[in-house]
This record gives C-alpha cells, sequence and structure tokens, in this order.
C-alpha cells in the first residue's frame, strides 16, 4: 500500500512538469529576408502621443505649452484617430497602413523595458543586446561589456563594413562599445567621417551648434550627416537614433517635444522615400522604428521618466518592411518588451543573434 500511495504522490508532482514539456507553442513562419534593415528609436517618446495624439490638458497648460491656442489649432482634434495622423501623418498614413504596429495600451497590447531603471543608456543596452543588466543602471559614460546586435552583424562576411550608426545622444559610442569593435558609430558632435571630410558644411554647422548644445546634436544634424553617408557608402544596417524629443520634454516644453516628433516622422518619411527611389534598397529595406523609454504617464510628471515614474517602461514598436504583413495597428492582448528587439533585427536579415536572451517578436507574415 505505501508503494501505490508513493506511485501515486510522485505521479502528481510529476503531472505538471510533465505538462510543460508536452505543451510547445507553435513556430512563427520564417520571414522572408531582408536584405537592409533601417533602425530609428525617438529617444523617450511616449505611446499616449503616438497612439493618441496630443495630449488635451497639457496642450491647454501655460506652463507646458506656452503658445498653446496656436499649438491647438495644429495639433488638435475630436478624436484620437485625428490628433495623431496630424502629430505624426507619414507615421499613421504609411507606415500603420504598410506595416504594423505595437504598444497601444487602449487594446491591452502592451511593449515595456525588461529594466529596472527605464533610463536611457539601460534601454538602448536592452534595445540593442537583448539582455538587461543590473550594473547597467544609469547614463554614466561607461563602455558596455555586452555584445550588441550591430558588432554581432559587422563580425559577419555578409554585413561587414555595411553597418553604420548616428545619434544625438553623445553616448551611443559607450552603449555599443565602439572602441572595442571598431563600429562606425557617429554620435554628439563628431565630425562627419572623423574631420569632416566630404561634409564640410554640415561639420561647420556642428561646430557652431557645439556652443549651444553639447551632449545631443541638434537631430536634423544626425538626420543629414546618416542621410549623406548612406548617399556615399549604401550601408545595409543603418541605425539612427534621434534624441531632441526626450530633451523637449525634460525641459518642460510640451510644445517643442510635439514639434520634434513631427520633425522626426518628416525624417523618416524622406529615408523612406529614399529607400523606396533607389535601386538595391527599393522593396528589400525594412524599416524598425522604437524608442528606448516611457515617460511619467500624469501631466504633472510626464516631463521625467526613471525606476520610481509610473509609466516610464511603457514603450512601443512598428515595422514596415518586406514580407510584413500590412496588419496596421495591433489591437491583440499581448505582451512584448524592448528585450526581443536586438533578436528580431537579426531575425529579419536571417541571423541568428545568440547572445540576446529574449526570443525575437513573432511578426505578422504576408502570404
Amino acid at each position: 500500500m505505501k508503494n501505490v500511495w508513493t506511485c501515486f504522490i510522485l505521479g502528481i508532482l510529476l503531472m505538471p512538469v510533465l505538462g510543460k514539456q508536452e505543451i510547445k507553442a507553435p513556430a512563427a513562419a520564417p520571414l522572408p529576408v531582408a536584405q537592409n534593415l533601417f533602425i530609428i528609436t525617438i529617444d523617450g517618446f511616449r505611446w499616449q502621443e503616438l497612439f493618441t495624439g496630443a495630449d488635451s490638458v497639457l496642450l491647454q497648460s501655460e506652463k507646458y505649452t506656452p503658445d498653446h491656442s496656436t499649438l491647438a489649432l495644429q495639433y488638435g482634434a475630436p478624436t484620437a484617430e485625428e490628433r495623431r495622423a496630424r502629430l505624426m501623418p507619414f507615421f499613421w498614413n504609411v507606415i500603420a497602413k504598410k506595416g504594423q504596429v505595437f504598444g497601444n495600451r487602449r487594446y491591452q497590447n502592451k511593449v515595456n523595458a525588461a529594466n529596472d531603471y527605464a533610463l536611457s543608456y539601460p534601454g538602448y543596452h536592452e534595445l540593442f543586446t537583448g539582455n538587461t543588466d543590473e550594473q547597467i543602471s544609469s547614463n554614466r559614460k561607461k563602455k558596455n561589456p555586452h555584445i550588441n546586435v550591430f558588432e554581432y552583424l559587422d563580425s559577419r562576411p555578409v554585413f561587414a563594413g555595411k553597418v553604420a550608426v548616428f545619434s544625438s545622444w553623445e553616448l551611443f559610442p559607450y552603449i555599443l562599445n565602439a572602441e572595442r569593435n571598431g563600429l562606425p558609430v557617429n554620435s554628439g558632435y563628431t565630425a562627419p567621417g572623423g574631420d569632416g571630410a566630404g561634409q564640410p558644411l554640415i561639420n561647420a554647422l556642428q561646430q557652431e551648434g557645439v556652443q549651444e548644445k553639447k551632449a545631443t546634436r541638434y537631430d536634423q544634424l544626425t538626420f543629414l550627416t546618416a542621410r549623406e553617408y548612406l548617399q556615399q557608402h549604401k550601408p545595409r544596417v543603418l541605425c539612427l537614433g534621434l534624441g531632441e524629443a526626450d530633451e523637449f520634454a525634460h525641459d518642460g516644453r510640451y510644445d517643442l517635444y510635439l514639434q520634434q516628433a513631427t520633425v522626426a516622422d518628416r525624417m523618416i518619411a524622406d529615408l523612406w522615400h529614399w529607400v523606396q527611389t533607389t535601386p538595391g534598397y527599393k522593396d528589400h529595406t525594412t524599416f524598425i522604428i522604437t524608442t528606448d523609454h516611457g515617460r511619467g504617464s500624469r501631466p504633472g510628471n510626464w516631463t521625467s521618466h526613471g525606476e520610481f515614474i509610473s509609466g516610464s517602461s511603457q514603450a512601443w514598436f512598428a515595422v514596415l518592411g518586406p514580407g510584413i504583413e500590412p496588419a496596421g495597428e495591433i489591437k491583440d492582448r499581448e505582451q512584448y518588451y524592448l528585450q526581443q528587439m536586438a533578436q528580431t533585427i537579426a531575425q529579419v536579415l536571417g541571423e541568428d543573434f545568440a547572445p540576446a536572451e529574449a526570443a525575437p517578436v513573432a511578426l505578422h507574415r504576408a502570404d
């Protein structure tokens, strides 16, 4: 009898384990491999503005929007759909119609930073390595010891010398440890090509602008530098990191924060137009657009973000390109993490980024 009870108890204990082994999630159909990939980040841009447009409370606030009557005419509208289309017309008229957009929490479609800190360095570390690290907890200038997806791709013969990164924020060379891997990372007020060769006008503009802004370059200069590099070198993988939206938010200027989102939208539109009119890129290039963290979710704390500010980990991402089903705004109840982006970047290009801990996003595939 004792043996019978022993077998019975063992059987009960083993049932959950065996059950877990038997249940396997169906594997997503692999996407067609993209020849080229552009990753664009808009630092600290909230999902609230992306999906619902300008916040009416902040828009009418004299504290955050000094010329609120003009901005209300520009960005105000009765519905969220109208407001967001006014704020980012290219995003909602092209990207959302031809690609996939994730992170609208009104439908319980959630994207979060997996790191505990909801700051920029931890956010970009998570995006590009597929991991979190408790030791990376601030925006201190520290060389990242972890392998990132860009240096992995650059180590592959098919992508060698065809990966480049441009960012407005000066910490990207530390986040990506460019000193270790030799990646071309042009950030802050680094001269194009090191000495400005081939881009003397941009270099001159940067030297003038550095007196006014030091840690974050004007996004327009970052964009022009990247755009010129595209024309000259034709990389297969390009990362463009825009930083002024976060900067204006920290300054408490909701009007400038909104206007910078519109500027970012125009830059993305310009890049997409270039891609679709350039042989080798047309119909062979995928865009991934995302952010590194969210911001405070209340009118009183939207200017800040961090571990103890509710809403700071809330993010979003969008994907557009060959083989991507034009599913638009994804409304499935689901949880995603920025940590999944590194492996997603690799998978889109037909690669497997082994150091990433998180699986890629199962994107909807076009039939």
